[in-house]
């Protein structure tokens, strides 16, 4: 900031910030003091509504560099190239609390990416995990106000919690992902990302591909037990944000290199699992991950408020080459976080610096609304016309087969091993005892606070289909802390 006199928000010097006026001394304060009514006002309104998920984060800047040729799979610019280097800004945060909450809790991570690039921002907004709660939009409201406070005891109850994981057996995967060794890591920096839906990509000959994301972290992974966290967050509720920004200042900058699992298009309707259910994984052996990629941040906010919190991520900002995938949950997040964004922070949110493109520049016939800053001048504002401007470029950013799978009458393809716990299972078996051991402490701790018995038999009958000895293990270590 430039030095000089302090001034009023129109630019007129301040003689004195210390003292209201009054009339005379001890007096009562004067309506004319515009100067206080201007702090005031501006102070009541500094704030603005805090995300609904997602709402604790931290973010930095950094870039991402292409490591291998993807371009038999992909048109995107970005990635044309090996050695070719992107501008990216990455959010992390958790899921359910609000945002004075601690960093060291149970909860799934947000592992949100902008890149920057020269045919606009491509936003990759993604998890910690692999998968999620649920497959349908339809329900996620529903899902989150379970994790919310109750609207009667104003706390998160665990009755309500293991209700709905319980009636919605499709949780089941995510929650044995959750109260498991990773469900809370020790640090944004030691942990892996996921683009956790299916998406599209397509090269120049047309051709479509399915694709999911996997960035892994080259710091290692490190997590935290339940007693470990239980204490961070008691003497540091900002651990996490501080971790990364003091890493970034050190010059120790986190990195991740990044990967993709790549299916044909073809294969989907046949593969043994739904390929665009997000409760479920493609395993490594069908689809083994293929590197193309490396970020790393290395640039600190100068403003949180400014940058943190008024940035805005969307999985509908895509660029040519990518696209959606009919997966259910990813086609409801198209329209609800561009909702979100234009309530929370306004409808020309994409005008504030970490939101508008850095490689290229945003033309549109789009004006006015709150903030507009006059950016377009006399320009016409619509299209098409005759004199000049922004036109269509008549070439689809995504082609290939129809994203939503219809063709008159839509029948769902079978799946030979589609049902809700067959991956909770697989993800049981892979675990080592000491896994197990304090898998099943930490659910059962969690379980044991709930309050009538046939929401705990539910959770536990999920358990027990997705594996015998799980579900026996579970069973009695919550009767035991039941008594």
């Amino acid at each position: 900031m430039t030095q000089g006199p302090l001034t009023t928000e129109a630019g007129a010097p301040v003689a004195d910030n210390q003292n209201s006026e009054t009339a005379g001394v001890g007096g009562p304060v004067l309506v004319q003091d515009q100067l206080l009514l201007e702090k005031l006002a501006h102070f009541n309104r500094e704030r603005i509504p805090e995300r609904v998920v997602h709402a604790r984060g931290a973010g930095a800047y950094g870039t991402f560099k292409v490591t291998a040729d993807v371009t038999r799979y992909t048109r995107a610019a970005f990635l044309s190239e090996v050695g070719k280097e992107t501008e990216v800004f990455l959010r992390f945060s958790t899921v359910a609390g609000n945002l004075g909450a601690a960093d060291a809790v149970r909860d799934p991570r947000g592992f949100a990416v902008k890149f920057y690039t020269e045919e606009g921002n491509y936003d990759l907004v993604g998890n910690n995990t692999p998968v999620f709660f649920i497959r349908d939009a339809i329900k996620f409201p529903d899902f989150i106000h379970t994790q919310k406070r109750d609207p009667y005891t104003g706390s998160q109850e665990a009755d309500n919690v293991f209700d709905f994981w319980g009636l919605s057996p499709e949780s089941t995967h995510q929650v044995t992902w959750l109260f498991g060794d990773r469900g809370i890591p020790a640090s944004y920096r030691h942990m892996d990302g996921f683009g956790s839906h299916t998406y599209q990509w397509n090269n120049e000959a047309g051709e479509v591909f399915w694709v999911k994301y996997h960035f892994k972290t080259d710091q290692g992974i490190k997590n935290l037990t339940a007693e470990e966290a239980e204490i961070l967050a008691g003497k540091d509720p900002d651990s996490h944000q501080r971790d990364l920004r003091e890493a970034v200042e050190r010059g120790e900058y986190p990195s991740w290199t990044v990967y993709v699992q790549i299916m044909p298009a073809a294969e989907a309707a046949t593969y043994r699992f739904n390929p665009f259910d997000l409760t479920k994984v493609w395993p490594h052996a069908d689809y083994p991950l293929v590197e193309f990629g490396k970020l790393e941040l290395n640039r600190n906010p100068e403003n949180i408020f400014a940058e943190v919190e008024q940035s805005i991520f969307s999985p509908a900002h895509f660029v040519p080459g990518i696209g959606p995938s009919p997966d259910k949950m990813l086609q409801g997040r198209l329209f609800a976080y561009g909702d979100a964004h234009r309530y929370r922070v306004g409808i020309n949110a994409d005008h504030l610096p970490v939101n508008r493109p850095h490689a290229t520049e945003a033309r549109t016939h789009s004006r006015d609304g709150y903030l507009y800053d006059g950016r377009h001048k006399g320009a016409k504002n619509y299209e098409p016309n005759s004199f000049g401007g922004p036109f269509q470029t008549d070439r689809p950013l995504w082609q290939g087969v129809p994203v939503t799978g219809v063709t008159g009458v839509s029948v769902t393809p079978v799946h030979a091993e589609d049902n809700d716990f067959v991956q909770a299972g697989n993800l049981y078996r892979l675990m080592s005892e000491d896994e197990k051991e304090r898998l099943v402490k930490n659910l059962a701790n969690a379980i044991s606070g709930v309050t009538r018995d046939d929401i705990a038999e539910r959770a536990l009958t999920n358990f027990r289909q997705a594996d015998e000895d799980f579900g026996k293990r579970l069973e009695a270590a919550v009767q035991a802390l039941r008594g």
